[in-house]
């Protein structure tokens, strides 16, 4: 069962970064639109492409959630009335 271990080893590498992982991804787009690959090749890239995905929009979805943190520990402004007028 090949199949399942390329998506679980994409899926389990927390090291690889998401820059990596997206030029994978676009990588796997350029060899699926090209046309010359047969239909065996095509769903195995297909796989690996849908793990580079999953990579990707989890490590998004950790940076999101980083700066929604460091956001929420800058304290607000204080709101002050306008004495000049």
């Amino acid at each position: 069962m090949g199949e399942k271990s390329v998506s679980t080893n994409i899926e389990t590498n927390s090291s690889l970064s998401f820059e990596a992982a997206l030029k994978e991804l676009e990588s796997i787009v350029e060899r699926l639109s090209g046309g010359d690959a047969q239909l065996e090749e095509l769903l195995k890239l297909y796989e690996e492409g849908i793990a580079y995905l999953n990579h990707c929009q989890s490590r998004l979805g950790e940076a999101e959630a980083k700066i929604k943190l460091l956001s929420a520990s800058i304290p607000s402004p204080k709101t002050t009335e306008d004495t000049n007028g």
